[in-house]
């Protein structure tokens, strides 16, 4: 596997050429045909940028990279006839992932919460940090990597799903089974951990 990149990919929504759309078509025939070299051939055509994206958001959380990068494959193979060429393959695939690894956001994010509710009540906590614009920023995004890789799990999790994702805090909450407040709370306390482990890096 290679190492950590702190870039945050650029996701591929491009659209296909045409003869790129053409090939598609024929591998997807020969998946429902159950044609190996097919396989093998859309395994190496996607594997490497869904590995990329799912990586890119668990990280470190590396041990489940490669089961969830499965799921997406196998989900694929199940409902490939459902597939209806509206958008370019990969984009499909990519849909997929991020169905994954939100699942696994949700997961993670309904298990109770062991760390302290101190942060929660402090002025600073409620004030959004700088990192949210140092995404965009080239300068800053190894930092930014550093840090966030560095946060407990749910932490990361919460801050990656709200800022990078921008799912909302409401449509965080349904999807995690917790209360609105609940999730305010932890993402509080997430970003008063980015504060400090910034300002200490």
């Amino acid at each position: 596997m290679t190492s950590l990149q702190p870039e945050l990919p650029e996701q591929p929504n491009e659209p296909t050429p045409a003869a790129d759309r053409e090939g598609e078509s024929a591998l997807l025939a020969a998946l429902m045909a159950k044609d190996r070299k097919a396989t093998a051939e859309f395994l190496s055509r996607y594997s490497d940028s869904i590995y990329a994206f799912i990586r890119s958001r668990l990280a470190p959380r590396y041990d489940v990279v490669d089961d969830l990068v499965q799921e997406v494959f196998l989900t694929a193979w199940k409902n490939i006839r459902d597939y209806r060429h509206e958008a370019p393959l990969q984009a499909w695939l990519m849909g997929i992932a991020r169905h994954k690894v939100e699942d696994y956001y949700r997961a993670r994010l309904r298990e109770p919460d062991p760390l302290p509710d101190a942060a929660s009540d402090s002025p600073a906590a409620s004030v959004t940090p700088d990192f949210e614009l140092s995404l965009d920023r080239e300068e800053v995004r190894s930092k930014t990597w550093r840090v966030m890789t560095g946060l407990p799990e749910q932490y990361r999790l919460a801050l990656m799903w709200r800022y990078w994702e921008k799912i909302s805090a409401r449509d965080m909450a349904q999807r995690a089974g917790k209360t609105e407040k609940a999730i305010e709370r932890l993402l509080a306390r997430a970003r008063e951990q980015f504060r400090e482990r910034w300002n200490r890096v």
